[in-house]
């Protein structure tokens, strides 16, 4: 190949690489702003034209994207699963040394929990009871969250807790923290309710789950940056 030659393939490879990289970002947009919609608005309030203008796109380039709005859905069930898994393990990762511990992830679970993107996976697991068509695209959204939590747990906390129980102690911890946000979703926690129960849980875990270093006593949330 001639060097001209050589030149005019670099060029054309580099632009197919700017137009993927350009491509996947108006997807995330898009995704996210689905995200969004579904937190604020429910599944009764998602529409096409809502998602395009919170994602700053065109219909038609959202249409292109995901030309219905069960591909759209889908498809934003599966980026956001695994956005909350790598924003989690990134978060914690970033924690200070004396907040990398069970309370520390317990904390850091609750407040994702409240952010639009699991607000918006568990509108769709709530619309999927009602909805035939949104159904089928839901019904095992527990489950696939639930292994999620299981493998992410074993990541940070390898060998801390039997066995036979990591099953069944994720899947009630799941369930628990899952009614709290519905609350909190109605009333942010005015009382201190939620705040109370989360303490709980946190000296639960620490009878449950040994570690290396000794569990902090003080119950205090970690700090949220």
């Amino acid at each position: 190949m001639s060097v001209n030659g050589r030149r005019r393939h670099h060029r054309r490879h580099g632009s197919r690489r700017t137009q993927e990289e350009r491509r996947n970002a108006t997807q995330a947009r898009i995704l996210d702003a689905t995200a969004e919609a579904l937190a604020d608005l429910g599944w009764a309030g998602l529409s096409t034209t809502e998602v395009s203008r919170r994602a700053g796109v065109s219909r038609g380039a959202q249409q292109h994207h995901y030309p219905t709005k069960m591909a759209l859905v889908a498809a934003a069930l599966e980026h956001l699963l695994g956005r909350l898994r790598r924003e989690y393990e990134e978060a914690f990762a970033a924690l200070p040394d004396e907040w990398r511990d069970v309370d520390g992830a317990l904390d850091l679970f609750w407040e994702m929990l409240r952010q639009p993107p699991a607000m918006a996976l568990l509108e769709l697991a709530l619309a999927g009871r009602t909805d035939d068509t949104l159904r089928g695209l839901s019904a095992d959204l527990n489950e696939r969250v639930v292994v999620i939590i299981k493998e992410v747990f074993h990541e940070l906390f390898p060998e801390t807790l039997p066995p036979e129980l990591v099953d069944t102690t994720i899947r009630s911890l799941f369930a628990l923290l899952v009614g709290l946000s519905i609350q909190n979703s109605l009333d942010d926690d005015v009382h201190g309710h939620q705040a109370a129960v989360m303490s709980q849980v946190k000296l639960l875990a620490q009878l449950l789950i040994s570690e290396e270093k000794e569990p902090r006593h003080d119950q205090t949330p970690r700090p949220v940056g």
